[in-house]
């Protein structure tokens, strides 16, 4: 049972700090997650309603979501929130978007293959990569379903949020 006196205490303190998430892990398989932004809508970029709600099925708690920062990247980044689609040049294509700052992985470990090819058909909910942040692994999955275009970052390279990571022919 998790003492609910030293979990206020630990969102106060991060509250406080300059950190922007933090993860415990505890006896018995408790795992809590605070988180200060709000959880991004993998697609657009966008961040959805819910604050500190936890990316990992644990215990969590989150504290009021800062606002990014930053401008994003691309033609449709606007206030500092990216657009998941562009109207001209990437014909209805739609771009996925990094929705925090890591490492890109293609695959599950460096022996495997990738996730997803380009010219691959893909799957609301399918997995595209692994994004690393701060050690821990997370699995970015597609937001909708299509036929992957491009892959714009290389293999273990650094990525920024709201960088373009896939592009994406819905058709």
């Amino acid at each position: 049972m998790i003492d609910l006196g030293w979990l206020q205490r630990l969102i106060e303190m991060v509250d406080a700090s300059s950190l922007d998430s933090i993860e415990i892990s505890k006896r018995f398989g408790t795992r809590i997650r605070l988180s200060k932004s709000p959880p991004v809508n993998l697609v657009t970029g966008a961040a959805s309603g819910a604050p500190g709600a936890a990316t990992l099925p644990a215990a969590s708690s989150g504290s009021t979501p800062a606002a990014p920062s930053g401008t994003g990247e691309g033609r449709g980044a606007e206030a500092g929130v990216p657009k998941s689609e562009s109207a001209d040049d990437d014909g209805g294509l739609v771009e996925v978007v990094s929705p925090m700052v890591g490492t890109f992985y293609r695959a599950p470990a460096p022996d495997a293959p990738s996730y997803v090819e380009v010219g691959d058909r893909v799957s609301k909910g399918q997995t595209l990569c692994i994004l690393e942040a701060m050690k821990l692994m997370n699995e970015l999955e597609s937001e909708v379903s299509g036929v992957v275009r491009e892959i714009v970052v290389d293999n273990a390279e650094p990525v920024e949020y709201g960088q373009v990571l896939f592009r994406i022919d819905p058709a």
